[in-house]
């Protein structure tokens, strides 16, 4: 797990100030779950961000769970 998020920061894609969230992310893809709920935008949740980091775990040969925020994944107060 730690190899795998200090490649994501060796990469450039997650900054070194933020190894935390590239834990997460390795955590959560190592053990397979199918969401990975978080409120951190910045890093995680990010679309941009997002693209960059499957791109790089699939080179690995691993799949990236479904990023979202909790409020993403219930859906909005207004959905039937």
């Amino acid at each position: 797990m730690i190899r795998l998020a200090q490649s994501l920061v060796a990469e450039g894609i997650i900054p070194a100030k933020a190894i935390e969230d590239a834990i997460h992310i390795a955590i959560s893809t190592l053990h397979g779950v199918d969401f990975l709920l978080t409120w951190n935008c910045r890093h995680i949740a990010n679309p941009l961000i997002q693209e960059k980091i499957a791109a790089h775990i699939e080179r690995q040969g691993l799949f990236l769970p479904i990023i979202c925020t909790p409020e993403e994944l219930l859906g909005g107060s207004d959905d039937e």
